[in-house]
């Protein structure tokens, strides 16, 4: 019997995928979780066999978690599902301890066959999302406007960002301006966005 911890923020589709995964004989999802917060303590009470995860959980905090989870459970994998909208997060997920990824618009047949391999050991990628991950944008924006973007991320005001950076106020906001219009975005919010998305932080 493979065990299953299944991790999915949208309650629809985390029911809907319990329900699709428990149709299978040799499958049990020991716990349907929408957010990671609870995922160690649950792998803990009963260890599962494979973590199937939505790349949209695996933030910084997120990441953290999957690298606690695979060194308490080894012997636990950890499958993602990804939509080719942000190959730079996955791409940050691979970085990591993830031993496979699903694409959301996979038929539910590629998911079941995807969580027997990684039972089985082997690594699962998805070829559509490799290749978007290989497509993607490169970063337009320097070493230093990404740290200054980084601390943008963080939601402080100018005066803050340059206090941290050592940089004066103006400084800053040249750097804004500049990453604004490098990006294409209409401000600093979208800015953040873009580049969480693209993967452009490390």
């Amino acid at each position: 019997m493979i065990r299953i911890l299944l991790v999915e923020p949208v309650n629809l589709l985390r029911g809907a995928l319990a329900a699709t995964l428990s149709l299978e004989e040799d499958f049990e999802v020991v716990a349907d979780l929408g957010c990671l917060d609870e995922a160690l303590d649950m792998a803990r009470a009963v260890p599962p066999d494979v973590a199937v995860v939505n790349v949209d959980l695996l933030a910084d905090d997120g990441l953290r978690t999957i690298d606690r989870l695979t060194e308490e459970q080894p012997g636990c994998a950890t499958l993602v599902l990804a939509g080719p909208e942000a190959p730079g997060r996955l791409s940050r997920a691979l970085e990591t301890r993830v031993r496979g990824v699903v694409g959301t618009q996979a038929a539910p047949s590629e998911l079941v066959q995807g969580i027997r391999r990684l039972a089985r050991g082997e690594r699962v990628m998805d070829a559509s999302l490799a290749v978007a991950m290989v497509v993607a944008p490169r970063s337009p924006l320097s070493p230093r406007e990404l740290d200054v973007l980084s601390v943008v991320a963080s939601g402080v005001p100018s005066e803050e960002i340059a206090a941290k950076l050592h940089l004066t106020p103006g400084t800053v906001r040249n750097y804004i301006s500049a990453i604004i219009r490098k990006t294409g975005a209409r401000n600093r919010l979208e800015a953040v966005r873009l580049a969480e998305e693209a993967g452009w932080f490390r």
